[in-house]
């Protein structure tokens, strides 16, 4: 059935069309941007493929998996950690590293993911194993420089560096995270106590200074007061004299003036005893004479008594 010469040929063209097809597919490759490619030759390096467009040479040359140049973020899981002080904190890092040698990446370390990852714990844990608990809780930038410093020199080797490193949880034991809490709270305690005595104080100084000033203004208005009165007075009395002196008053007059003041004397509720002074008499004498001088003047006005 397929014993013409035209049959045959036939088929050799196609199988050696699609052994071309696959030729090609094989030897044309891209490589995308921040990324890089191992290409061997019968098993031995040949060179790095960068991004772009590469012709390999199908069945002689092989192009290894590809690396990413990208910063890589890697989470490892919690490490238990000794302190200085015999306590067991777990502690979990973040590592940022970059691929700069992919050569040495792919030749120098077989899985450099879990040597970064190994290393990191035991360097964590000869850095964490010098500090007590608090100095380990407070003295996180410490760590990480010292681990960063580490961690890129070892790695520098394996065309990696390291660029940052990150402790993201330091966890105490629950019966230290316990006490640490109470703790806290016994200073926080202590604090607001300290504060509200220190509020107390200072409004009992304000309310005492307050009182002071209080006083210190009462007195001082008082004292402008008496003086203000004392000057009123005096002004009173001055003009009062004057005015009496201006006036030229004879004895019938200031008679009469202290007659008329005499029942102040005994104003008042509480006044039950008063003294007359002795100059009431002569007062008196002179009133009584004033009198008798006027009856004949009266009379002679036009008033007459009948006898």
């Amino acid at each position: 059935m397929f014993d013409s010469p035209g049959t045959g040929v036939g088929i050799v063209l196609i199988v050696l069309a699609v052994f071309v097809i696959i030729a090609l597919l094989r030897s044309v490759r891209i490589v995308p941007q921040a990324r890089a490619g191992i290409v061997e030759r019968l098993g031995k390096y040949q060179r790095t493929l960068g991004p772009g467009l590469t012709i390999l040479i199908p069945f002689v040359d092989r192009l290894l998996p590809l690396l990413d140049l990208r910063e890589q973020v890697v989470s490892f899981p919690p490490q238990p950690v000794i302190t200085e002080d015999n306590l067991v904190v777990s502690i979990d890092t973040v590592v940022y590293f970059q691929i700069t040698e992919p050569r040495a990446a792919t030749y120098e370390i077989a899985n450099y993911i879990q040597a970064v990852e190994q290393l990191t714990t035991t360097t964590l844990r000869n850095v964490v194993g010098g500090l007590n608990l608090e100095e380990a809780l407070t003295s996180r930038d410490q760590i990480n420089g010292q681990l960063r410093g580490v961690l890129d020199e070892a790695t520098g080797k394996w065309g990696i560096r390291v660029s940052r490193v990150e402790l993201k949880a330091i966890d105490p034991p629950l019966s230290i995270q316990d006490s640490m809490e109470k703790q806290m709270r016994a200073e926080r305690d202590r604090r607001a106590a300290i504060l509200t005595a220190e509020g107390t104080k200072q409004s009992q100084i304000l309310t005492a200074e307050g009182q002071r000033q209080a006083a210190i203004l009462a007195a001082e208005g008082d004292a402008k007061a008496a003086i203000l009165r004392a000057d009123g007075e005096a002004q009173a009395i001055s003009k009062v004299f004057g005015a009496i002196h201006a006036g030229n008053p004879d004895q019938k007059l200031l008679a009469y003036q202290y007659l008329q003041t005499l029942p102040k004397l005994a104003e008042g509720s509480s006044n039950k005893l008063w003294i007359i002074p002795s100059e009431v008499g002569e007062a008196l004498k002179g009133i009584g004479g004033a009198l008798g001088n006027l009856r004949p003047d009266e009379d002679d006005a036009g008033t007459r008594r009948t006898p």
